[in-house]
């Protein structure tokens, strides 16, 4: 299989060097949450605000905040209340961004993705793209914004990105290659000087726990904010970090004076189904790929997502 194919590769100006993250900080908080793969969601949105709103924590956006919003009135909403709070590019904020179309999607899907998927993904961004080119501003800023952040919180320090620690598309962080291949992760961690990377781009959610010359490190990926990552399910999933626990997280650890942890994102999953059949209609490539996931959530367990000491909270289900 051609690993050239548009929605296959990664573009060079997508990489960077692990040692990018051994700088000051770029923001400090008491307590942060990490927003990756909002999918153009905006009753996901409404819910990750009010979850900030309520602790008075700082949001971090950390790409593929657009998606599904092909509709010109959810893309500039969507995109205007994203702005106002730190965010990244993912793969699909610097695609809109630009008119080369070689990177297709700009996923940089792996060979167990199947072409069927990689080309439905790409005629995803096309459409998404056309709905873009009516708001100029907003293609710059996205365009504009960085590939990567670095974050402090009581003296940890985090890596913020959207794929891996070289990579704006990188799957060295998915749940696969952490399990197929720790030894890369955890020389990546090793190399970053950070104590958690927070990632999300490759769909599904995990944390995983290493031993670096730092000490005790760990790599999360919160999966998607917009759409189920467990099976049966009907809520998203962020990234919270912060001094105290959270009585509703799915899962966590603690490092030092700060646990993190993957604390369920409740939104209106009616009202975001319905939203969804309206604007990707059956057969239509976003249906085809996702919908069955927007409705009852991938073939993948809260267990296999936790790889950490700490035990597995109680399972939380929309009703």
């Amino acid at each position: 299989m051609a690993r050239t194919l548009p929605g296959r590769f990664c573009p060079r100006h997508y990489r960077y060097s692990p040692a990018v993250f051994a700088r000051t900080a770029d923001l400090q908080a008491e307590s942060l949450y990490i927003v990756g793969g909002l999918y153009g969601n905006p009753f996901a949105l409404e819910a990750v605000l009010a979850m900030a709103r309520r602790e008075s924590a700082t949001l971090v956006f950390n790409g593929d905040f657009n998606w599904f919003n092909v509709d010109p009135t959810d893309f500039e909403g969507i995109n205007v209340t994203v702005l106002q709070h730190a965010a990244l590019r993912g793969n699909v904020e610097t695609e809109i961004a630009g008119e080369d179309d070689g990177a297709g999607c700009g996923c940089a899907y792996p060979e167990r993705v199947g072409d069927a998927e990689v080309e439905r993904s790409n005629e995803i961004l096309g459409e998404l793209r056309k709905t873009a080119r009516a708001h100029p501003h907003l293609r710059s800023r996205l365009g504009a914004l960085p590939m990567h952040l670095v974050a402090e919180i009581r003296g940890l320090r985090i890596g913020i990105v959207h794929g891996d620690a070289e990579s704006l598309a990188g799957w060295q962080f998915s749940q696969e290659a952490l399990r197929e291949r720790p030894e890369r992760a955890h020389a990546l961690l090793a190399g970053a000087g950070v104590d958690v990377f927070a990632c999300t781009h490759t769909c599904l959610p995990v944390m995983q726990e290493f031993v670096a010359p730092r000490g005790r490190t760990l790599i999360v990926n919160n999966g998607a904010a917009g759409m189920p990552n467990f099976r049966d399910t009907r809520f998203g999933l962020a990234t919270r970090i912060a001094g105290r626990a959270s009585p509703g997280a799915l899962y966590g650890t603690r490092l030092g004076a700060t646990v993190v942890e993957a604390v369920p994102v409740h939104y209106d999953h009616e009202a975001w189904l319905a939203r969804f059949d309206r604007v990707w209609p059956a057969g239509s490539p976003a249906s085809l790929s996702y919908r069955k996931r927007i409705a009852s959530g991938p073939g993948y367990d809260i267990e296999q997502a936790v790889r950490t000491g700490a035990p597995t909270g109680t399972r939380s289900r929309a009703a």
